[in-house]
């Protein structure tokens, strides 16, 4: 029976206006990271079909050799060249701000900006993704293409964030079988506008929370963690 839910669920997944892709497209634009509040609008996106238990762990807290870190509230960010040009803007793709990156903003050479850039040569048309969750510094991401064609001269660099004490959460839900043993679906929610790594991963697990949950006869119990890695799985 399972078997044929899971196929069912896959079907269902290919079509146009699958609860599935219509989750994935609503997901994409959050800006989440370790702590914040993207991740929190994840989670109450999630809790409208899973009744999750959402678990606050306070900044600061020690566990396991590992601190929780601040929450980051990231509001903008944007690189703006001598002719007033803006490069790198938060608003049209959060992955063009380093996740996590400390506030600033100053005027600087393009040789000192160019140290706070970060590229893919040998992928010249992808923006990558970097993060500075526990070596602050503030950063940029763009293609490479972008940034060979940065003109010379003194940028305006922007980054309005802030770092503040708060909660790192994730959100928790279980469904009982017969046997107390227990299988753990676990998948995180920390990384921003990725499809492939991870929402592919929270998505699929939320559609395998569904399936399961109209089981009448569940032979093992199931536990399912949405949270931010390494971190949250210590948490």
């Amino acid at each position: 029976m399972l078997l044929n839910e899971i196929e069912n669920a896959i079907e269902m997944a290919n079509s146009e206006d699958s609860w599935m892709r219509n989750l994935l497209i609503e997901l994409f634009p959050i800006c989440r990271s370790l702590s914040g509040p993207g991740n929190h609008k994840t989670l109450s996106i999630l809790s409208r079909d899973i009744p999750l238990n959402i678990i606050k762990i306070p900044s600061g807290t020690e566990i396991f050799g590992w601190t929780v870190p601040d929450e980051w509230h990231p509001k903008s960010a944007q690189i703006i060249d001598p002719s007033g040009k803006i490069y790198a803007d938060f608003k049209k793709n959060n992955l063009h701000l380093v996740n996590y990156s400390q506030p600033i903003d100053k005027k600087v050479s393009r040789e000192e900006l160019f140290q706070h850039i970060h590229s893919l040569p040998e992928q010249p048309d992808l923006i990558p993704y970097v993060t500075s969750y526990y070596h602050p510094h503030w950063g940029f991401c763009m293609t490479s293409k972008e940034k060979d064609e940065l003109p010379p001269g003194n940028y305006n660099v922007k980054i309005d964030a802030k770092h503040i004490k708060g909660n790192l959460l994730y959100g928790e839900a279980t469904l009982p079988g017969k046997k107390r043993d227990e299988i753990v679906i676990s998948t995180y929610i920390c990384h921003p506008s990725m499809a492939n790594d991870n929402l592919s991963g929270v998505v699929v697990s939320s559609a395998l929370f569904k399936i399961l949950n109209e089981l009448n006869d569940r032979e093992y119990s199931y536990r399912f963690l949405f949270l931010p890695e390494t971190i949250g799985s210590l948490c």
